[in-house]
């Protein structure tokens, strides 16, 4: 099976002085703001950054629901997070690093367990084999 999901961006103008607008097939995002201020300068709107640690805490939390339903687990809830660090090297921007923060309530699962199934979800998440940058998690059981 293939699937393709689209999302877009159309800027106009300079790197600072211009503006752009982010938006996804599904709608979710339609013609969303952003722009230099807002990735940069803490500026109110969203930023690529934001949009890459939304989509590695869904998929994470997607993966760890089907890796815990295969152990016969099911999720009470789990709130993930994902902190995006965005660094200039050199003159040039990177992302640097992901640190994903976990809370969830599993019944019928330990701490241990579900900081090891965690891990597997880090590791098998479609989103994280393909963010080359660091990936971290903290897993809390509650």
């Amino acid at each position: 099976m293939k699937i393709n999901r689209t999302g877009s961006a159309i800027w106009q103008g300079g790197l600072k002085d211009g503006h752009g607008t982010i938006s996804t097939e599904s709608g979710a995002l339609d013609g969303h703001p952003y722009g230099f201020a807002m990735r940069f300068e803490g500026e109110k709107g969203t930023n690529p950054e934001e949009l890459i640690g939304a989509a590695h805490a869904g998929c994470f939390t997607m993966a760890l629901s089907g890796i815990l339903g295969r152990e016969g687990l099911t999720a009470e809830r789990m709130d993930t997070s994902a902190r995006v660090t965005l660094e200039q090297n050199s003159g040039s921007f990177d992302i640097t690093a992901i640190h994903l923060t976990l809370e969830g309530r599993v019944p019928g699962c330990d701490a241990a367990r579900f900081q090891e199934l965690a891990e597997k979800a880090k590791a098998g998440c479609p989103v994280s084999k393909l963010l080359k940058a660091e990936v971290t998690l903290e897993a809390r059981l509650v």
